[in-house]
């Protein structure tokens, strides 16, 4: 006897279909939200530093009393890997994201969800992908000098 709003679990174990597991899905979802923001301001942060890094090592000559640097492609290196593991740490976040995503909406927990039928994009992706494209811009202006 088994409650047509369970749903089997891969162990075998049932599990119910009830508001408490519904909450709980949508506290899981917007946990997976938070951490995704949380990888987005890694990622800007990372990038932001970098392309600040070579900036004022570069107009750091052009000031009255201030020199060269011992190592003059130290800034721009540093920079270029900031900037670099931030598009990185975007990729990586967008990729975990997804994945989670579509677990958390699939298989057993999509009676859970109540997702069955509804497909919903979240605005999620657009903010990391515009991040990921500012960050790219911002490599190459780097890599050829362009500020």
């Amino acid at each position: 006897m088994t409650d047509p709003r369970s749903a089997p679990q891969s162990g075998g174990v049932e599990t119910s279909v009830t508001p408490g597991s519904h909450f709980s899905w949508l506290q899981t979802q917007l946990a997976l939200e938070n951490t995704m923001l949380a990888w987005i301001h890694t990622a800007v942060t990372m990038i932001g530093f970098g392309f600040a890094i070579v900036q004022f090592f570069d107009h750091l000559h052009e000031v009255p009393g201030g020199r060269y640097a011992l190592l003059p492609n130290a800034p721009w290196l540093l920079g270029l890997a900031l900037i670099s593991c931030g598009i990185l740490v975007l990729v990586t976040a967008l990729w975990n994201y997804r994945w989670m995503r579509h677990y958390l909406r699939s298989g057993d927990f999509a009676p859970i969800g109540g997702l069955l039928d509804k497909r919903m994009h979240a605005p999620v992706y657009t903010v990391p992908i515009v991040v990921m494209l500012i960050g790219i811009f911002a490599f190459f202006a780097v890599l050829l000098h362009v500020f």
